[in-house]
């Protein structure tokens, strides 16, 4: 059974149509790598997928659920439980630590602020992070900004990571790195990651490539 399934996505601005009928399918611990053009609606199709925009019509399903009938509350809710982001720019807040930062899903969700905190650093340490989790943003380097990120995108133990661009801003070392990581989660947690990307590199690593023109996926090639 398919954990994500995406059937007739239609999005429009205005009176720019930017997804023209996207139809997919995400298997659990899959990574899957979404590439094309810029303004071809790669990034549109993730906020989509990920309950941060809503289609015009079209339905998505994740682990089942029908996610165009929940209300905004339990979209949230759900949200916050089921998905994980990774975007571009690391969105950290200033003034919490790296710590602080990561736990931030979990205190949302109302676990107890101990276990949070414990399942933070385990994470942080997992990323090679431990030494820096009193940190804040600003002491740490990009790349370790980056895998902080990461790890607030996992404290929730989500069904699926959505990442936009997320090795845009790193040079090709941090960005190796980077690439590593999800593999390395993938095959030790089973972590399923839709990825955005203009890195071929990471494109190529996925075990599926999606190719996004003018709104639409192109067909496999024969």
């Amino acid at each position: 059974m398919a954990l994500l399934k995406a059937t007739g996505i239609i999005k429009a601005y205005n009176t720019l149509q930017v997804l023209k009928g996207i139809d997919l399918e995400i298997q659990p611990e899959e990574i899957i790598s979404i590439v094309g053009a810029s303004g071809a609606g790669k990034s549109t199709l993730l906020h989509v997928l990920g309950l941060l925009d809503s289609p015009d019509k079209g339905m998505v399903q994740l682990n089942g659920t029908d996610i165009q009938k929940l209300g905004a509350i339990e979209k949230a809710r759900f949200r916050n439980k089921q998905i994980g982001f990774v975007f571009q720019f690391h969105n950290l807040l200033p003034e919490f630590t790296a710590l602080e930062n990561v736990c931030i899903p979990g205190y949302i969700k109302g676990d107890d602020k101990l276990e949070v905190e414990w399942k933070g650093r385990e994470i942080l340490k997992t990323l090679g992070l431990s030494s820096r989790d009193q940190h804040k943003p600003s002491q740490l380097s990009g790349g370790e900004q980056q895998r902080v990120a990461v790890a607030r995108a996992l404290i929730n133990k989500p069904a699926i990571v959505f990442a936009d661009e997320p090795s845009g801003n790193l040079d090709s070392k941090n960005a190796k790195s980077l690439h590593d990581i999800f593999f390395s989660l993938r095959d030790t947690t089973g972590q399923t990651f839709v990825i955005v990307t203009h890195n071929d590199e990471l494109a190529d690593m996925a075990d599926r490539q999606l190719i996004i023109e003018d709104g639409q996926i192109l067909p496999k090639p024969r």
